[in-house]
């Protein structure tokens, strides 16, 4: 039997595309594994799973190429399309897409994994990405105003300068602040996916368990599950076969809870 390797659809033999999401037949996989294509992959950073993108295609960079052409006479922009031009990132943060790991799941494998992703994290607030470039060519403008102000003994310039100078540090502030809070909801994301592992494995977890399920780095899954321990609710134990693992007491023994007082 064929099935569409992104949504497990049964599909005819002479079928073009699926019918239920449109996957194109190199895509699919015959047989009791469904695999996805070698272009699909999920974001260590974020967390979004699918293809990445040309990295001029995201606004950010863009503007970088743009500001670097400005001040460069050009020579710096085309050497940074021409190192860039052919690398793909991700569509939602930018990380580099070779550093993703690739999105490859066999069917028909793992109530686990279903207890994990059962259910949806909340989308992820903005980035800033655009706040901050727009942050950047502000100060980019401003400065160069204020330098030709002194030169030209233009206080009117200064002044102006001066102004778009703060706007400028303002906004790209605004944009930090932005990153910040994406990168907190990523990792309160993953620290939930990490709960219901936890809970699927019976209160117990180690590094490789959590980045094979989670399909992230070692470091990644590894800097989650530090940042999760307490001493309390999650506290790192080792084994007598020296291996390092962490352990969710309220999970390991709920079953041992009495009514309380």
């Amino acid at each position: 039997m064929t099935r569409c390797s992104t949504c497990g659809e049964a599909l005819d033999g002479d079928a073009d595309r699926c019918p239920t999401c449109g996957t194109r037949p190199s895509a699919v996989a015959t047989g009791g594994a469904v695999l996805r294509p070698s272009g699909l992959r999920r974001c260590p950073r974020c967390g979004y799973k699918g293809e990445g993108v040309p990295y001029f295609r995201r606004l950010g960079h863009v503007g970088l190429l743009v500001a670097v052409g400005l001040f460069t006479y050009g020579f710096g922009g085309l050497v940074y399309w021409l190192a860039r031009r052919k690398h793909h990132v991700c569509p939602s943060c930018g990380l580099g897409w070779e550093n993703a790991s690739r999105a490859l799941v066999a069917a028909g494998r793992h109530s686990e994994r279903q207890l994990v992703e059962a259910e949806p994290d909340e989308p992820l607030p903005s980035s800033g990405i655009k706040r901050r470039v727009a942050g950047v060519l502000l100060v980019l403008v401003a400065s160069l105003m204020v330098l030709v102000g002194f030169i030209e003994w233009e206080m009117a310039a200064v002044a102006v300068g001066s102004v778009l100078g703060a706007g400028g540090s303002l906004t790209f502030y605004w944009g930090w602040q932005g990153l910040q809070n994406r990168r907190e909801a990523v990792m309160q994301g993953l620290q939930r996916r990490i709960l219901r592992l936890a809970t699927a494995r019976g209160g117990t977890l180690t590094v490789t368990e959590v980045a094979a399920e989670m399909n992230v780095s070692m470091p990644a899954a590894e800097k989650v599950l530090i940042s999760m321990d307490d001493g309390f609710r999650v506290r790192s134990e080792i084994s007598k076969e020296g291996v390092l693992y962490y352990e969710f007491p309220e999970v390991l023994h709920r079953r041992e809870l009495g009514s309380g007082s």
